[in-house]
């Protein structure tokens, strides 16, 4: 099969389209033939040299995919699976190639009304928002949240959650279109990170009961003083850095609480329990036309080095899928 490679980190450039071995399923994964990956700012680390695959992982990028059952490997005959049909699956890497090798209980079936390839832009999304907004955060029906990057694929997959639970919505984005976008998707209170204060604005708004974080040591201070009383953060992402001094203080005083969560590196088990709760909670919303994926474009996968470029450009709008 045919792969994108890293042969040393760098720019997009360095992607190479290689023939590579064919992947062959450990005990308890499938076989997946590929119509499309998604390009994801993990991806963008590992070729930078800033997140090495864990231990074990395939060593080509690509967090998420959809495709077809290609072969069931050993110990997964009486999975459900059958060769042929059409899943899109959470990846911990080789989504980036034209096979790839998935843990069984990392397969999600296509949901109905959702096209093979427009599949590939919800695993690694709706698991995150999954389990960062329910399982760690605990968002509850008529609080408030705000999530930053809202026009980002988790930011455009969280606003629709979020609005689906029942929270007012708050985002922060660089631009008044990507701000546009975030309302048409359902936000409630819009900010132009670069031409207003969000801290200023959320005090304003009554405080956040719950964020959800790309920048991390960057932004924390700002985030705290955001937060209402029995507030939590949730950090998924260190784009400003991975240092930063919080005042506990305020934190004593409004009973603050923050997390640092990772999903790429969880053990397959966690990974399994968090694909059964977004099959169970989200797959119906996303039946029901309550929550749409939102592809900004396909770029051929071969040409994964343009969708690097575009997202690190911070160009687009929700997801950027990379296709056979």
């Amino acid at each position: 099969m045919y792969a994108i490679r890293i042969p040393e980190p760098g720019g997009p450039d360095v992607l190479s389209w290689t023939e590579v071995p064919d992947p062959v399923p450990a005990e308890g994964e499938v076989l997946v033939d590929i119509a499309a990956s998604a390009a994801n700012r993990a991806d963008v680390a590992q070729r930078q040299g800033n997140y090495p695959p864990p231990a074990g992982a395939s060593e080509y990028p690509g967090l998420e995919c959809s495709g077809t059952v290609a072969a069931l490997g050993p110990g997964t005959e009486e999975s459900g699976w059958s060769v042929g049909d059409p899943v899109c699956a959470l990846l911990t890497g080789g989504g980036y190639a034209e096979r790839v090798a998935v843990p069984v209980g990392q397969l999600l079936p296509v949901p109905k009304g959702v096209g093979l390839v427009e599949a590939a832009a919800l695993p690694e999304v709706a698991c995150t928002v999954w389990s960062n907004l329910v399982m760690v955060g605990g968002l509850k029906e008529g609080e408030t949240f705000l999530v930053h990057g809202g026009g980002s694929g988790i930011g455009t997959f969280a606003i629709q959650f979020a609005r689906a639970l029942g929270a007012r919505v708050a985002v922060t984005a660089g631009s008044d279109a990507k701000l546009e976008r975030c309302r048409e998707l359902g936000a409630d209170i819009t900010i132009n990170y670069r031409t207003e204060d969000f801290t200023e604005r959320m005090r304003a708004e009554g405080g956040a009961d719950l964020i959800l974080d790309i920048m991390g040591g960057s932004y924390l201070d700002a985030n705290l003083r955001s937060l209402s009383t029995n507030g939590r953060l949730v950090i998924i992402g260190l784009m400003g850095g991975r240092r930063a001094e919080a005042d506990l203080g305020r934190m004593l005083a409004k009973r603050l609480s923050v997390h640092a969560t990772t999903l790429r590196s969880r053990p397959a088990a966690e990974k399994a329990a968090i694909t059964a709760g977004v099959l169970e909670q989200v797959w119906p919303l996303v039946e029901k036309g309550t929550i749409r994926p939102v592809v900004d474009r396909e770029v051929p996968l071969r040409d994964a080095a343009e969708a690097h470029r575009v997202m690190e450009s911070s160009a687009h709008t929700g997801k950027i899928l990379l296709t056979r």
